[in-house]
């Protein structure tokens, strides 16, 4: 075989390689997904699942957005007393905004509500108090997002999800926590 015949040979190999290497690439490479489209208006319920680490938003009964969060640092049951690192559970409001959080920024629920101040009141401890879904610590501000659970019972998402979240959260908001 002449050298003409080798190099054509050598071309057709590297070009059937190359081919073959983009279909695997393709087929098997875990590609961000694209940004969504920002949300506008207003919504009017949140749905927070602390098994699957999960929030979502609602306007008019329709899922309009999911979330990925971290919860307390000791999530499992319903928040009992201060410290405990756990994520109260229940029916709850978001009662309050602060633009100035040690996070950055965080919608406040309403939690505790007056069974678990009579509880802990009974009990003769603090049930704690300050319960927000916020964004990252504000020391970490564009040096990434905490995943794993390391609240001491807040819900927390990206900077980027919480200005969302920010936007389109009005107070009064009905939020459930479920298990």
């Amino acid at each position: 075989m002449s050298w003409l015949g080798r190099a054509f040979r050598a071309i057709v190999l590297l070009i059937v390689a190359a081919l073959l290497a983009l279909a695997v690439y393709d087929r098997f490479l875990i590609r961000p997904p694209a940004p969504l489209p920002p949300l506008s208006g207003q919504i009017d319920r949140i749905l927070i699942e602390k098994g699957a680490r999960r929030l979502t938003v609602f306007r008019d009964g329709a899922a309009l957005r999911t979330y990925s969060v971290a919860l307390g640092f000791a999530p499992e049951g319903d928040k009992e007393r201060q410290g405990d690192g756990r994520t109260p559970e229940g029916q709850f409001r978001i009662d309050r905004r602060n633009a100035q959080s040690r996070f950055h920024l965080s919608l406040g629920i309403d939690y505790p509500q007056r069974d678990d101040l009579i509880r802990a009141s009974a009990g003769g401890y603090d049930p704690g108090g300050d319960i927000f879904i916020h964004g990252q610590p504000n020391a970490l501000a564009g040096k990434g997002t905490l995943r794993r659970d390391w609240t001491a019972g807040c819900i927390a998402v990206s900077d980027a999800e919480i200005e969302e979240l920010w936007r389109i959260t009005p107070v009064g908001t009905p939020v459930e926590i479920r298990p």
